[in-house]
């Protein structure tokens, strides 16, 4: 009986890690990132580094938060950092208390509404929290200056990777945030984060770079007719990809958030729509600077593929 447990036991644990991707810093990953059998992302297309595998330890908890980069040449064009806290049976009251606290009353950053915030939806109930917001960063202080004092050793390894490869980051850029915490989901609690380079989907140049004058606050927006195109371009793609994170990791239905208005991109037969509509962006902004197409054939293609 005993032969029997210890074999059972080990075909499990078998199933479990063999469905788990071990990835290390400077792994190239396409196509899908595995972070565990409960949360896998679809990444968009292009060849993406691993920059980041670090563990963290916050209010007692423990995880591992990997940061994920595309570049254009030595270029930054998009980045993406995931986590997922194992927190199921663990001291549950006070890990219960400590979750509002970070993700309701964190000052700096958090699931309320806030003025840097262009939009924010979420769901909380008892210690059940889903939430997505979007908005834009100055990402040079974002990076090296960041106002919440406890990140500011935080992102030691994504800057000398920066650092030591000579990469050029955009000064402003848009990002989403995905967070979903429930106890009747296996008590696990997922974190997503989304950053683009707003030239990658064919914005304009900014002239301003703090996150309060900046054209995409969203006080500021409608003075910029075009920075208020691709902000709500960015909306609909992130939304989009808020349904697919909710899917990926089986959010309990009546957890889930009623986006549809705000994600108008949607494809039966392809869930990665939104991220051909970047890449055939990125062509067609190659195929101008190149001089392929005057400045008028970019534009008509352009507005084709936004519409």
């Amino acid at each position: 009986m005993k032969s029997f447990l210890i074999i059972i036991i080990s075909i499990f644990l078998l199933n479990m890690n063999a469905f788990a991707k071990k990835y290390n810093e400077n792994d190239v990953v396409e196509n899908q990132f595995i972070l565990s059998k409960k949360f896998q992302i679809d990444l968009p297309k292009g060849k993406w580094i691993v920059i980041e595998k670090s563990p963290w330890f916050y209010y007692g908890m423990s995880h591992t938060v990997y940061t994920l980069v595309r570049l254009q040449e030595n270029k930054l064009a998009e980045a993406i950092s995931v986590v997922e806290w194992k927190v199921a049976g663990v001291h549950e009251d006070i890990i219960n208390h400590v979750l509002n606290e970070i993700v309701f009353r964190n000052k700096y950053d958090g699931c309320y509404e806030r003025p840097e915030y262009t939009v924010i939806k979420f769901y909380a109930k008892g210690s059940t929290h889903n939430c997505f917001w979007v908005g834009h960063h100055d990402f040079i202080k974002h990076i090296y200056n960041p106002e919440d004092p406890e990140l500011s050793g935080a992102r030691t390894k994504i800057k000398k990777w920066i650092n030591d490869n000579d990469i050029i980051i955009p000064k402003v850029t848009l990002y989403s945030e995905h967070s979903y915490f429930s106890r009747l989901a296996g008590g696990r609690w997922f974190g997503l984060v989304y950053i683009i380079d707003p030239k990658i989907i064919n914005a304009p140049d900014n002239k301003f770079i703090t996150e309060d004058t900046s054209e995409y606050h969203k006080y500021n927006i409608s003075n910029y007719p075009e920075h208020e195109k691709i902000m709500q371009k960015w909306i609909s793609i992130s939304a989009q990809r808020h349904i697919d994170f909710e899917n990926s990791i089986n959010a309990k239905k009546r957890h889930r958030l009623k986006l549809n208005d705000l994600s108008p991109v949607k494809s039966t037969n392809n869930k990665n729509q939104s991220s051909e509509m970047i890449e055939q962006l990125q062509k067609l902004n190659n195929l101008f600077k190149s001089g392929v197409l005057n400045k008028k054939e970019f534009e008509k293609a352009k507005k084709k593929i936004l519409n």
